[in-house]
């Protein structure tokens, strides 16, 4: 009889460990979102916002955990090895996700092989900015007195968005900036408000505040329409350079291997979350616009963002070891 039983219970629990992950009730546990960036600026931002939402739904904790260093890799490789069960997210954007590709000759992931597309949540123009008393208050302004005089571009470092949006207006206007690298957005930030360098190229979360109390001036928005937050602010298009066009994407990303119905599952969630007017308001709070895909399109987008910035990183000469 014992004998029966103990057989009877090795059944059940082969049975139970072969029950597929995506068959399970999810989510039954606490969930994380990785962001490879410091707080404070958009992916954090975003990320707080969805976080928040999809713990109210899941009736779990969504804890966001940042995790910055090599221009996101270190967060990128944190989620690349984590379980592929849906409890720990990426929350990544154009950036990290497809421009590292280019930048850096060596990875310890693959951006497309190793990551699975779960939604993207915003579109997030950049946006050029420069002092009140700068001595161009438009793009055209700007690009005829870069080809007179030298002014300076700050960025992030060699290779972030920022620079290379340098790089693209260049070519563009056939301006001559001279790009200024930092450590990071934030000292770029400073030493444009206090006249050090001419402009940055930067998302417009990070500068919203400085922009409404008119400390920084918004010249123009990369992306082809005006961001309804700032409407005022006309883009760099309008000026005649008809074919600039750079808005990044955010978005979800899970490990590699996650049962497709749990990537599903939190699609459909992530729709539904994204669609909420107070989300929506808080997202345009942070001049960004909810962003709404499948799966399959986010990985197609990504596919066609990996070809796109590998030819702007190489024009731009800029590559990290």
């Amino acid at each position: 009889m014992i004998k029966q039983m103990m057989r009877v219970l090795i059944s059940v629990a082969a049975v139970a460990i072969a029950v597929p992950v995506s068959a399970q009730e999810f989510p039954s546990r606490p969930a994380k979102i990785v962001v490879p960036q410091t707080p404070g600026g958009a992916s954090d931002a975003l990320a707080r916002i969805v976080g928040q939402k999809l713990s109210e739904k899941w009736q779990q904790p969504v804890v966001v955990e940042n995790r910055p260093g090599a221009g996101g890799n270190l967060g990128m490789e944190f989620v690349a090895q984590a379980p592929a069960d849906g409890y720990t997210l990426l929350m990544s954007y154009v950036g990290s996700h497809a421009i590292n590709a280019a930048l850096y000759k060596k990875l310890p992931f693959d951006p497309e092989r190793d990551f699975a597309p779960v939604a993207t949540l915003a579109t997030l123009p950049f946006v050029l900015v420069a002092r009140p008393d700068a001595p161009f208050k438009t793009v055209r302004e700007l690009a005829d007195l870069g080809k007179r005089q030298p002014l300076t571009f700050g960025s992030a470092g060699n290779g972030s968005v920022n620079h290379l949006l340098g790089v693209m207006f260049n070519a563009a206007a056939g301006s001559k900036l001279e790009h200024i690298p930092y450590r990071g957005a934030a000292p770029a930030m400073q030493d444009l408000m206090s006249g050090q360098i001419s402009l940055v190229f930067t998302s417009l979360p990070s500068v919203a505040s400085a922009i409404r109390s008119g400390s920084l001036r918004g010249i123009a928005v990369t992306s082809a329409q005006r961001s309804q937050s700032f409407a005022q602010i006309p883009t760099i298009a309008e000026a005649g350079y008809k074919d600039f066009d750079v808005s990044p994407w955010f978005g979800l990303f899970a490990p590699a291997k996650t049962p497709p119905a749990i990537v599903r599952r939190m699609n459909q969630d992530i729709q539904e979350i994204l669609k909420n007017r107070e989300v929506i308001e808080k997202f345009q709070g942070q001049g960004a616009d909810p962003f709404i895909t499948q799966p399959a399109e986010f990985a197609a987008i990504l596919k066609s963002d990996l070809a796109k910035w590998s030819e702007v990183v190489k024009a731009s000469g800029a590559q990290i070891d």
